[in-house]
């Protein structure tokens, strides 16, 4: 489907550039908060209202260093970084509230070429598979609102996985639900972690970077960067 260039120095100390064998794109594997669904702004403005509400003063800036990570990982790292004694279950039952507070009256918008790149996929024979940090229920009642539901062939979710991201564990599971190898699938990400997570499983990573810009240490792991979701499919089909 692609072909690269990779440098190479042969036993004369001359530097080639030997073209890769093509690979064949098979699967995608989608992240979703951030990536398809425009929800990481909403996410914030909850963790602010109720981070106010529990004493914690611009508690939504936590979300740039938290982006891509399950409830677990969140948990420790407020843990960590906050309050030893910081009241997780109710921050989590308050700020799930608000979410659909906002969602049910203003619509959580779907991103800019998600549906293309979906619909592109579904053309070309790809399987298509998620590999969300968020909760199962709700990441199914998020993609059932915005109507991308039934574009999935397989979905792995934050609470079915024993290591959030950047462990591979999440994207290895998603390409196995959709019976693709890692090498043959593309990953879609917009998070530092989820670029580490879908690398270390052995995929290409195309990142759409949403509140945070990746940074330089993640850059290497970063097959494609575009600026929304319709541009991927230039990018994987040409």
């Amino acid at each position: 489907m692609w072909e690269e260039l990779q440098e190479n120095v042969n036993s004369a100390g001359v530097r080639l550039l030997i073209k890769e064998k093509p690979v064949s794109v098979k699967g995608l594997v989608f992240d979703m908060d951030g990536l398809l669904l425009d929800s990481e702004k909403v996410v914030k403005r909850s963790w602010d209202h109720v981070g106010k509400l529990l004493g914690y003063e611009n508690f939504g800036d936590h979300i740039y260093n938290t982006v891509g990570f399950n409830l677990k990982r969140r948990t420790e790292y407020f843990k960590e970084n906050v309050d030893p004694n910081f009241p997780m279950d109710k921050f989590a039952q308050m700020t799930r509230e608000y979410y659909y507070e906002i969602a049910d009256k203003e619509g959580i918008e779907v991103k800019k070429g998600a549906e293309e790149l979906l619909e592109a996929a579904k053309e070309h024979g790809c399987r298509i598979g998620l590999a969300t940090s968020s909760r199962q229920a709700h990441a199914e009642q998020s993609l059932k609102r915005a109507g991308l539901y039934r574009y999935f062939d397989g979905k792995v979710f934050g609470d079915t996985v024993t290591e959030g991201k950047p462990s591979p564990e999440i994207y290895l599971k998603a390409c196995e639900s959709i019976g693709v190898d890692p090498e043959n699938a593309v990953a879609l990400e917009d998070a530092p972690s989820g670029v580490r997570s879908a690398y270390a499983a052995g995929m290409r990573v195309i990142v759409v970077p949403d509140l945070v810009q990746p940074p330089e240490e993640v850059k290497p792991f970063i097959w494609k960067q575009a600026e929304h979701l319709g541009q991927a499919v230039e990018l994987i089909w040409g």
